[in-house]
Parts: structure tokens; sequence; C-alpha cells
């Protein structure tokens, strides 16, 4: 079976992110993951392709590559690294892109991708992928069986209600990521990956978003504590809501 994963490269969500001019940050300072939400991607496929291969296709700058052997090191067989410029890219446009290399790759059993990254967190770059590959997707699996003609998924919907899904193969998609060991990550940087110019693909997609400004979260104030027994303590509470926040 041939599946590839697609993985983005993004900031630790522990980072300290300094600002560099308006519309970018000092990239030097932070340490770069693979997106947390692909890695599910990533372990659900390794246990699934038997025989066949795990293929990481990741669009980022030169420093994705990165993200891409740490993905390789948890036991993925190669790599496609389409190149981009900057850190921040369209998700309409990328999603041409993925859907392109892989299918110049071949025709992939299976593809996965993250709900989200942590970074953009926009959820938009899955629903692309999917309309251009023109493949169906199952949204938030908990469970996939496998089939010959199909998988069958299945998802929490709300009050412990469990959807299942059946969709026909190839489809898109649940599990503990696993922890590379060292011997994997040496084996990592040797496994191949090939890298892909966005510019030679020719896309025909338009990027249709554009960064206008990056702004730091301003910090919080700090906690405010009442005196007095419960009823005393949500009066007050309410007249503040009221008179100073006037959220009510």
């Amino acid at each position: 079976m041939q599946i590839h994963v697609c993985v983005k490269h993004v900031p630790d969500s522990g980072a300290l992110i300094e600002l560099s001019g308006e519309k970018s940050f000092a990239e030097g300072n932070v340490k770069f993951i693979p997106n947390p939400f692909d890695e599910y991607g990533i372990e659900e496929a390794l246990k699934l392709k038997g025989d066949g291969e795990v293929i990481i296709v990741c669009a980022g700058n030169t420093g994705a590559v990165s993200s891409i052997r740490a993905a390789l090191a948890m036991g993925a067989d190669c790599a496609i690294h389409v190149v981009t410029e900057g850190p921040f890219t369209d998700s309409a446009l990328m999603a041409e892109a993925v859907a392109k290399v892989i299918r110049q790759d071949g025709s992939p059993d299976m593809v996965f991708t993250g709900k989200q990254s942590i970074d953009s967190q926009g959820g938009r770059f899955p629903y692309f992928l999917g309309q251009r590959a023109g493949d169906a997707r199952h949204q938030r699996r908990q469970r996939a069986e496998v089939r010959d003609d199909c998988v069958i998924t299945s998802r929490e919907v709300g009050g412990g209600v469990r959807q299942r899904l059946r969709a026909a193969r190839p489809c898109r998609g649940l599990n503990h990521p696993r922890y590379p060991k060292l011997s994997d990550i040496m084996k990592a940087k040797k496994k191949p990956v090939q890298e892909i110019p966005v510019a030679s693909l020719e896309l025909a997609e338009r990027c249709s978003l554009s960064l206008e400004k990056l702004e730091l979260l301003p910090e919080r104030a700090g906690a405010r504590m009442f005196d007095g027994d419960l009823s005393a303590q949500i009066r007050e509470l309410l007249r503040v809501l009221r008179e100073e926040e006037r959220v009510l």
C-alpha cells in the first residue's frame, strides 16, 4: 500500500516568538516541529502500510527539512519537499501543489492530513486537497478499518455518540504517535528527500490570501479575586461584568 502523509513545518507551540518587522518573525530563535496533528496521520499510515511505503509530503521553505527528517524518523520511507520562499503559504495554492506532486509520484492508496495546523489553525487545507484530488475525506476519525474496496471509520459527534462512515478507496483521514529512537533519527538522515520548487509546478491556482500584519497577543491582566460568601461574590462578579467590563 502506498500512503502519502501531508506534514506542515510549524513553530513549536511553546516557542517564544519575536516579531521582525510587521510581516515576519525571527525564525532563528524559534524551534520548528512537524505539525502535531499531522503526526497522527503518520502513525496511522505506518500501521496500515504493510509491505508498501509511507511518503511524507511537505510544502515549506528550506527550514522545513528539519520537520521532514523528524517525520522520517518516525518510520516513513521517503519524502517530497515542495520548496516555497516563506513560512506563510496560502492553503488553496499549497493544496494544488501537493495534489500535483502526489499525482506525479504515483497512484496513492490513501492520503492522510491533520485536521488543522497549530500555527494558522485555518483547517482549510484538507478540504482544498480533497477537492483538487477528487477523493473522499473523513474528518476527526477515531478508528479505521481498511477493506479491499473501502475504508470504514468512526468519529465522535457529541454526547458520547459515534458515527460510522464508509468511503471508497482512496480516501483521506487516531492513535498515539510514536517517539523516534536515536537510531531512527540517525537513519532518517540518509532517507531520500525529493525537492521540487513550487515555481516549477506551473500552478493554475493563484494566491487568494495575503499577510497584512503580525501582532503579538496582548498580555493578560492578573486574576481578580472576590471576597465574601458565594452570593456576594456572584453579585460582585455581575456588577463588574455589567458596569466595568460592559459585557452584559
